[in-house]
């Protein structure tokens, strides 16, 4: 039995921008964080209907797939009020998200700090309890899939490539400690037990370009699925989980893995 412990607890409000930390979360069996990646800013050209919202392929979204300056740029969202705080060169600005003036103020600000090259603006959209999670074109349970990230794996790629190689690249969910490197990806059906909650493991986590962009810098500095597909045959980081059984997480807070 191996001990675990809960080192971060992320969520992404706003799919690509930047992560709210959490000390504590609460989850319900099928379901997946709360208030997470239930906004996005899809492309002009999309095909997002707000109305009968359909799962897209992230690349319909601005992401960091597409744009590294995305990671310089600190937002703040509160999905209550939907106001949102832009700081980005130096700049910082606030926008109610539920005005329509300030909703294109904001997509013009943003636009303009990343350089978006697009012929047309973004549109801020939602249509909870959708969510923008990236596999959620696979089925409607791996919408709600939770990300965990294994710190281990992480240590042990950076010690592989002789660089730093920070874990917020891969904007996990929840970053636990005390399982061997890249042991998890062998692990599907296994369960993560914190408390009474059960997570269950569905599938590996495949990797792509967003995870180039270094976080600190902005700037693409490490081909990591192509660096982890040259090292191990695969681009894998991480596991997706689903809630088997709800309760509350902590930072810190210990668990273990049933096999």
């Amino acid at each position: 039995m191996k001990t675990l412990s809960i080192v971060r607890l992320n969520r992404y409000p706003i799919k690509g921008l930047s992560a709210e930390p959490m000390q504590t979360v609460t989850l319900r069996a099928g379901d997946g964080i709360p208030g997470d990646r239930l906004f996005g800013f899809a492309r002009y050209n999309s095909g997002f209907d707000v109305q009968n919202p359909q799962p897209l392929p992230k690349d319909r979204f601005v992401v960091l797939l597409n744009e590294a300056a995305l990671a310089g740029v600190k937002t703040n969202f509160n999905v209550e009020t939907q106001y949102l705080e832009i700081k980005a060169s130096g700049k910082t600005r606030s926008f109610n998200m539920q005005a329509p003036e300030d909703r294109m103020n904001a997509v013009s600000f943003l636009s303009s700090e990343i350089d978006l090259k697009d012929p047309e603006p973004p549109n801020f959209v939602s249509s909870a309890p959708h969510r923008f999670t990236d596999v959620s074109v696979v089925s409607p349970k791996m919408m709600n899939a939770i990300s965990v990230l294994n710190l281990a794996s992480v240590e042990k790629l950076g010690e592989k490539l002789n660089a730093e190689v920070h874990p917020a690249r891969f904007r996990a969910n929840i970053e636990m400690d005390g399982l061997p490197p890249f042991s998890e990806l062998d692990e599907a059906g296994s369960v993560f037990r914190f408390g009474d909650v059960e997570l269950k493991i569905l599938s590996r986590t495949k990797r792509c370009a967003a995870t180039e962009v270094n976080p600190e810098t902005a700037k693409r500095d490490l081909k990591i699925p192509y660096l982890i597909r040259k090292l191990m045959g695969h681009t894998d980081m991480g596991v997706y989980v689903e809630v088997a059984k709800g309760g509350t997480l902590r930072v810190g807070q210990i668990g273990e893995m049933l096999n």
